[in-house]
């Protein structure tokens, strides 16, 4: 069984079944791996390299514990722009970019405009984050922030699907 991704690339069964193994965990030899998918090493290579090279894995990296860094809290925060242009996004873009503790900002629809992820140390950290770099980002007009009380689920594993695709 054969699925096209939405770039027209083929994946079969095998190259799915990589691909999660890899997600679950990226340093998993190639040998570990290829007896995991029912292949010799030398295919098994071949595969995960044109799946590489195919855009499909994008870079293998360590899931590193927060706690032990000293970044245990999580922030999402709301951003509002004063206004909603392309020039207003680009430039907002452009400076969420350079701030280390900001995991994840994304353009949203709804009543705000970006919703942001951030990683910091205390409360006393995010509100001089807040205070002195969100506040002050290009066309910020507003923000709304909330503190993750208890992470229930956080993952970056992508659900691949077994199921042909109507492609």
């Amino acid at each position: 069984m054969k699925v096209k991704s939405s770039n027209k690339q083929i994946l079969d069964r095998i190259d799915r079944r990589i691909l999660r193994e890899l997600q679950a965990n990226g340093r998993i030899s190639n040998v570990e791996l290829a007896k995991l998918v029912g292949l010799s090493a030398t295919p098994c290579l071949e595969r995960v390299r044109r799946l590489e090279n195919d855009g499909f894995i994008e870079g293998y990296l360590a899931k590193l514990n927060p706690k032990k860094l000293a970044v245990s809290l999580l922030v999402f925060a709301e951003i509002r722009l004063m206004h909603t242009s392309p020039h207003m996004f680009t430039e907002f873009n452009n400076a969420v970019a350079n701030i280390p503790e900001i995991l994840e900002c994304h353009l949203v629809s709804g009543d705000f405009d970006y919703l942001v992820k951030a990683r910091v140390g205390d409360m006393q950290a995010y509100r001089k984050l807040l205070g002195e770099t969100l506040l002050k980002l290009p066309g910020v007009r507003a923000s709304r922030s909330y503190m993750v009380m208890e992470e229930v689920k956080e993952t970056s594993l992508l659900p691949i699907s077994d199921q042909k695709s109507n492609d």
